[in-house]
């Protein structure tokens, strides 16, 4: 199968490109490098040392035999290039990364609001147009998020995408239907995915476009069984305030004696999943392609849920780092409950890895590892998500004042 990865120079990106390629497909990689160029404008790098694309293209190639394609590509601004290159090559599948992916970054400033809605709505809609004008029937596969649904406070298990309702006509009428569940957006950036829905529902019923997409739980680990073959392959890991995932940021913490820092009570739950189990849903995803003219297939792309104070202390127990409990720049709910079903992928055979020691060690041992490579300031979540919260006075647990957003 010949399969184009948009974004697989990124967090999930690099891993599905190496998991597919090592299983015998032809991929594409499709990046405008932005990721890279944010890197330069935050002033923090990944933890762990990444080469250019196209050299770790070809350590891949040295080490199996099995080549990757690189395509330099700005899908949300150059819409023609993009169509040209599509029509050329005819992909079969399209797995779909190229979205600006963190909450943080997209509540920094006006200019990041504008920035990630300009780049991914963008990118989502001249992708869909582009297939539809040049008539490739590809199965597009999308990384959503389950932070389009927000925090269900009704004790029911969040559905895989969609809802049964009842209404009543105006003949008095009990009526069945069936809608996307209701999306409650908490950042910039899942707005932009739960237009993603929108757009998707469209194209499906209009277009006949064949449609996945996958809300994806927060991402830890680092390595799959691919970017373990080689150190100059291994995946990127963010810690800081913007990127670093919450989980990865407390292992970062506890590997360089930095307090664990919990927002508000930490009684926050969220959805987790493993990078090996990332690659493998996509693979399974690909497996189940929805026909023409079948509505969108949605998976919850999550494994367990955890409070993040449980997380910390589970942490703290395992390496003896300390908790601190700081003000949250975020404006949501200081406890909520999460209850999500996966039923469609449990029943794919996906066989989760879920927290253990073990794995979490693992972690840990790299983030010693690259220890030297930790800016300490970067380590703090400053984004605020509204100009009220941004001007409290608010400390890190060192002492350094967090600063405003302006």
């Amino acid at each position: 199968m010949k399969v184009a990865v948009l974004g697989g120079d990124g967090f999930v990106g690099w891993p599905t490109v190496l998991h597919l390629s090592n299983l015998g497909h032809e991929v594409h990689i499709i990046d405008n490098l932005s990721r890279r160029w944010i890197d330069t404008e935050l002033g923090v790098q990944s933890l762990t040392p990444m080469d250019s694309i196209q050299e770790r293209c070809r350590i891949w190639y040295e080490l199996t035999g099995r080549r990757l394609h690189f395509h330099l590509i700005d899908i949300a601004k150059d819409y023609q290039l993009f169509r040209q290159w599509l029509a050329e090559n005819k992909p079969d599948s399209i797995i779909h990364f190229a979205e600006q992916r963190a909450a943080p970054y997209s509540m920094k400033s006006d200019r990041h609001k504008v920035y990630t809605v300009n780049n991914n709505v963008n990118v989502t809609h001249n992708l869909l147009t582009a297939l539809v004008e040049t008539e490739i029937d590809a199965h597009l596969v999308h990384l959503g998020t389950m932070g389009v649904y927000g925090y269900s406070s009704v004790g029911a298990a969040i559905p895989e995408g969609y809802l049964d309702v009842e209404i009543e006509n105006l003949a008095g009428e009990k009526k069945e239907m069936e809608i996307l569940y209701p999306t409650k957006p908490g950042s910039v950036y899942h707005m932009t995915k739960s237009l993603d829905q929108i757009m998707f529902q469209f194209y499906a019923q209009n277009d006949g476009l064949r449609i996945t997409d996958l809300h994806q739980g927060i991402v830890w680990g680092t390595n799959t069984d691919q970017t373990a073959r080689h150190e100059q392959l291994i995946n990127r890991f963010d810690y800081d305030g913007d990127y670093g995932t919450v989980l990865n940021r407390f292992l970062i913490q506890a590997a360089i004696d930095y307090p664990l820092t919990v927002h508000g009570t930490g009684g926050q739950t969220r959805a987790f999943i493993h990078i090996q189990d990332t690659v493998r849903c996509i693979e399974l995803a690909l497996s189940d392609a929805p026909k023409a003219g079948d509505r969108v297939k949605i998976f919850n792309q999550m494994t367990e849920t955890h409070r993040v104070r449980d997380l910390a202390e589970m942490i703290s127990k395992m390496t003896g780092a300390k908790i601190a409990n700081i003000p949250n720049p975020r404006k949501e709910a200081p406890e909520n409950d999460l209850i999500v079903k996966n039923d469609q992928f449990l029943a794919l055979g996906l066989n989760p890895i879920t927290l253990k020691q073990g794995l979490l060690s693992e972690v840990v041992d790299i983030a010693k590892k690259y220890a030297h490579r930790i800016d300490r300031k970067r380590v703090p979540a400053v984004s605020a998500w509204t100009k009220d919260i941004a001007t409290r006075v608010e400390t890190d647990p060192e002492g350094t004042r967090l600063k405003s957003v302006s």
